[in-house]
């Protein structure tokens, strides 16, 4: 058995039947030309037996299998209507299709087998639950194996699926299992600590609880999720051992990310494309909602397509196809699809948009004179009721416009309020002169200083303008329809960088220590902002907002991100001007 780490702390689970277990019940159904064998037992390395249930081919022959590992219940058919608002309905699915996992009677018919699993320690299977561990790996890695040696397989075997059942890929293909042919990881972490445990340092505590409770379901014992975070509030060897080695991956990979997963998935499954050492690799970077992306037919196709070639070994296109392939957004759900030979774009032109406090603008030149911007961030300010910010953080109904064009019924758009001491933010805007599009990685470089407190939690959102003055929204995680062009955050004490991993676009901060400030310091502070792609034409704006708590609040909803837990107090100050470059290093893409 992998070894655990001795401080691990395990949460009491919910009983099965809360989570609508049916029993186990070992059987097989022939139907829809499927013949489906559920809980089938599946012997690990050190005894532990897991179950699964396999969708085969209802004809002879030996056909690729699609392994989708997640907690989540191989039994279970997550109804996404009952998410909101992801334009996915109830009778788009069959029974047999699991949450974020591909449909078993689609690729049964076109010649491969579907495994959904229960993993260790979920549902009825024993053992305890350690989630992206290297028991977990060693789990994999077996059934990987064991899928591969059936007599129904062909000895080639992927992986595909969304968020956990991404996850899992990247951590189990820098394994190398010898059957694991291709995997195709769509919306997946790769940073645990950086893109779901914290977010510039900062605890993410919205989904990370919404996530715990639904993977409690077990007989046996499931890692605590909210209490390892809690103990481990730097970046060490916990986190650091629930990350892929994404450099020891050689296998093909079909990666697919979103612009709209800011502070979950988008960060990571750039990365992974990026860093992976796969010579077959490709990169789809889109602006929709991701499950209603997930299950376009046209995407499944390209899924078909990938897995064709490199697990049926059919001489398609696909390893003629360009290697990265983005979506450049306008307002939600229109942009143009383009393809591109490299991320980041070798053509970038990265500028830099100096902050002038003085006016609240974004200017090419910095600005000579000194000036402040400064909001305060007291709890006193803080209202009980955190809706108010489930549209726009806006300060008021009042300051909500709504202007409905009549040729698109989702261009509702919100007037934007003025800078605003009790806002707990501060904006600045740039206006574009000409056609302009930002595509790619951005830094955004800050002198800041807390009043009445020795640490800053930093929020940014950048926004796109209309020439009317209201906000452009755009799609939002999976089921939201007024997000940001991009966010970023930083607790300011986790400023210190990787300099061996940094970029002057990309600032990649230890975490290792808290560099605490000193009463009236002022510092500089990079940071990132997560990958992202828009266009402006003349006249449209970008807004950058920074603040002091989530600019982009849904409490009702935990599939988005939350951050409660903050260490602000008092008022932030940002400095600008002067002796204070206080810039964001956008990448602008010249036209072709």
């Amino acid at each position: 058995m992998a070894k655990q780490p001795e401080d691990l702390i395990f949460c009491k689970p919910v009983s099965l039947v809360e989570g609508g277990y049916p029993g186990f019940a070992p059987r097989t159904v022939k139907t829809q030309g499927v013949v489906i064998e559920y809980d089938v037992t599946i012997p690990l390395r050190d005894g532990v037996m897991i179950y699964a249930d396999v969708y085969r081919p209802d004809r002879p022959g030996r056909f690729p299998p699609l392994i989708q590992w997640g907690p989540y219940g191989k039994h279970g058919r997550v109804l996404y209507a009952h998410l909101g608002n992801t334009g996915l309905f109830d009778e788009d699915f069959n029974e047999f299709t699991k949450f974020e996992a591909a449909d078993p009677v689609y690729w049964c018919r076109n010649g491969y087998v579907i495994i959904n699993v229960d993993p260790r320690g979920t549902w009825n299977c024993k053992g305890d639950l350690t989630w992206m561990s290297e028991q977990e790996v060693e789990d994999i890695y077996d059934l990987i194996e064991w899928a591969g040696t059936r007599e129904w397989s062909n000895g080639k075997v992927g992986m595909q699926g969304v968020s956990y059942l991404a996850w899992s890929q990247w951590k189990v293909a820098a394994a190398h299992p010898p059957h694991l042919a291709a995997i195709n990881p769509w919306e997946g972490v790769s940073d645990f600590y950086r893109e779901l445990a914290f977010h510039g340092g900062i605890p993410e505590t919205l989904f990370c609880a919404m996530w715990q409770d639904n993977v409690r379901y077990s007989t046996t014992r499931v890692e605590d999720f909210l209490a390892m975070q809690r103990l481990h509030p730097l970046y060490d060897e916990f986190w650091a051992g629930k990350n892929a080695d994404l450099s020891k991956i050689t296998v093909p990979a079909l990666v697919v990310a979103s612009w709209t997963d800011h502070g979950l998935h988008n960060r990571g499954t750039v990365e992974g494309f990026k860093q992976i050492s796969s010579k077959d690799k490709w990169l789809i970077v889109h602006g929709r909602k991701k499950w209603w992306h997930f299950y376009l037919p046209e995407n499944v196709e390209r899924q078909r397509q990938f897995f064709d070639r490199f697990l049926r070994g059919i001489d398609n296109h696909v390893k003629d196809c360009p290697k990265v392939t983005i979506e450049v957004r306008e307002k939600y759900y229109v942009g143009e699809t383009r393809t591109e030979n490299e991320w980041p774009l070798a053509r970038t032109e990265y500028t830099k948009y100096f902050l002038d406090a003085g006016n609240r603008s974004l200017t090419k030149t910095l600005p000579k004179d000194e000036s402040t911007a400064r909001y305060n961030v007291d709890r006193d300010y803080a209202v009980e009721d955190p809706s108010r910010y489930s549209k726009y953080y806006l300060e008021s109904a009042e300051a909500i416009l709504a202007e409905t064009a009549s040729e698109d019924p989702l261009s509702t758009k919100y007037r934007a309020g003025g800078l605003d001491a009790a806002a707990q933010k501060a904006m600045f805007e740039l206006e574009f002169s000409e056609r302009t599009e930002l595509t790619g990685h951005m830094n955004l470089r800050l002198w800041v200083q807390a009043e009445g407190s020795d640490d800053l939690d930093l929020f940014v959102a950048l926004e796109k303008i209309d020439p009317a003055g209201f906000l452009v929204p755009l799609a939002f995680f999976g089921n939201h329809d007024d997000g940001p062009v991009a966010l970023g955050w930083l607790r300011a004490s986790h400023r210190e960088l990787d300099e061996e991993k940094s970029t002057p676009w990309q600032p990649v901060h230890k975490h290792a220590r808290e560099l605490k400030l000193g009463p009236g310091e002022v510092v500089p502070v990079n940071i990132e902002i997560l990958p992202t792609s828009i266009l402006f034409e003349k006249g449209e704006k970008l807004r950058l907002v920074v603040g002091g708590s989530d600019l982009y609040w849904y409490p009702s909803e935990g599939h988005t991100n939350g951050h409660l837990d903050t260490v602000n107090q008092g008022h932030h100050v940002i400095h600008t001007g002067g002796k204070h470059e206080s810039y964001l290093l956008a990448p602008v893409i010249p036209p072709r």
